[in-house]
């Protein structure tokens, strides 16, 4: 009897393991999902809403005053979605988390003395916190909050009161609510760095590390100092030739991996320190180099399914291309350039010194151009010293208003983002050394934009005083 009473847990423990590694196959295991409680009330106050009360909204107070939740009284609860983690190293001890799974208008970042915050609040959380107690303040640039601090503008929240401020909000039995983000998709790295996207995911297409760090020889994603990982700023590049850095932790799991050769798209959550921009990403699954190296600045050519943006914009027929032009019409100085177009053809020649920034015109849309649009390209031959040249791309909402490009000094091909937030400007120089250069205007991102026929589409406008010699042709959309 006393051998049978020891042999039963014996037996028993024996045939659990048995069960147990029978079910469960190396390559089976998985996240495990998170339990959740739903621990607060429903939100009082949206998160762009509630990031309004930060001191110095401008982003320019990096280290002062900040504002402080009240303790007690109402509450001030907001929800929000989790878009970093901290599973790779690369985030310390914060979370960013932005106001919607997408098209987000606001993003933050949470000081927490904890780590491993992936394994509670995963990319995709659905979170929310209740902020009575907090304080909230741009911090060096950032959208901050955190704990108060007697050294600190924000203090790192303590592991053992993050649960009274922070709990994941529940999709049905006890299960985290974990949605799919998706990354607001940005035409050029300059965009990135605007304050409206600071701690969102944003994703850029063409880009690449700059050619020092790859060619001749790759360097790895973080620098070591006596076998001891630093924190690294690896530069990348678009195609617009407008650049920012990529910031790897000496902690990340990745550092010693080389950075890649090709080309590709980058997913990142947009960051600053004080005025220097830095995107971190959460893993290499971010990165997707898969395409060959580009010559920065210079667009690629016209696809087959390219279009005439308006009637007559390949500017064979100049009866044609004067019926596009709206009520405005069209400057003296703006005639049609007689076999002096791409391939021997006609163009648009703008030969002149304008007396003021000019509408040189302004054209309604073709019928047929896509109902979305990734770009419109065009080429231009010849100089204008003092000023440059600005396009205007109108919206469907409004024709009478529009997204603005500014060429600049343009030499070899260019490719121009906009925002909102742009105006017409018409600084440079133009001088294509008597060959046909290529321009992009890039309209993957911009929502507005107009497709249809007969109301504006596009503008082209001359800076004040500026000496023009230029031939345009072949402007198209795709």
């Amino acid at each position: 009897m006393k051998i049978n009473t020891i042999l039963k847990p014996i037996l028993m423990s024996a045939v659990i393991m048995t069960s147990f590694s029978s079910c469960v196959k190396e390559d089976d295991w998985s996240t495990p999902e998170v339990l959740c409680n739903n621990r607060f009330d429903a939100p009082t106050i949206s998160m762009a809403d509630f990031a309004a009360k930060a001191p110095g909204i401008d982003g320019t107070n990096y280290n002062g005053t900040a504002y402080k939740v009240p303790a007690t009284g109402d509450a001030v609860i907001f929800d929000a979605y989790v878009v970093s983690s901290d599973e790779n190293g690369n985030f310390y001890k914060t979370i960013s988390f932005q106001d919607k799974i997408e098209n987000p208008t606001i993003g933050m970042q949470m000081e927490i003395d904890k780590s491993s915050n992936y394994a509670d609040f995963p990319v995709g959380a659905h979170i929310r916190i209740k902020a009575n107690g907090l304080v909230l303040a741009w911090d060096r640039s950032t959208l901050k909050l955190g704990s108060v601090d007697p050294t600190y503008t924000i203090g790192r929240i303590p592991s053992v009161l993050l649960t009274r401020y922070l709990a994941g909000v529940c999709a049905g039995n006890n299960r985290l609510d974990v949605a799919e983000i998706v990354p607001t998709l940005l035409p050029t790295l300059a965009i990135t760095q605007e304050k409206k996207y600071l701690n969102t995911l944003v994703k850029v297409s063409g880009v690449q590390f700059d050619e020092t760090l790859v060619i001749p020889t790759q360097k790895a994603f973080i620098q070591y100092i006596a076998g001891v990982g630093q924190d690294t700023d690896r530069a990348i590049v678009d195609k617009s030739n407008t650049s920012t850095v990529i910031r790897s932790s000496g902690f990340s799991t990745f550092g010693a991996q080389l950075l890649p050769k090709g080309s590709g798209d980058i997913t990142f959550v947009a960051s600053k320190y004080n005025a220097n921009s830095q995107m971190i990403i959460r893993s290499l699954n971010d990165i997707n180099f898969t395409k060959d190296r580009f010559l920065p600045g210079a667009p690629d050519d016209p696809s087959a399914t390219a279009v005439n943006l308006f009637n007559g914009s390949d500017f064979e027929n100049w009866v044609t291309f004067l019926s596009s032009v709206n009520n405005f019409g069209l400057k003296t100085y703006a005639t049609q350039g007689v076999g002096l177009g791409q391939n021997g053809g006609n163009s648009l020649q703008i030969k002149g010194t304008p007396a003021a920034n000019d509408y040189v015109f302004t054209t309604i849309a073709a019928s047929g151009i896509p109902a979305k649009p990734k770009r419109i390209t065009f080429y231009i031959k010849g100089t204008a010293t003092g000023k440059s040249l600005s396009f205007n791309v109108y919206k469907a909402s409004d024709d009478t208003k529009y997204y603005a490009f500014n060429l600049g000094t343009f030499k070899t091909g260019a490719i121009l983002g906009t925002s909102d937030a742009q105006s017409n400007q018409y600084g440079g120089s133009i001088d294509t050394n008597g060959q046909w250069r290529l321009v992009e205007l890039t309209l993957t991102g911009l929502a507005d934009v107009n497709v249809t026929a007969g109301k504006n589409v596009f503008a082209l406008k001359t800076g004040s005083n500026g000496v023009y010699d230029l031939q345009i042709d072949n402007i198209k959309i795709e």
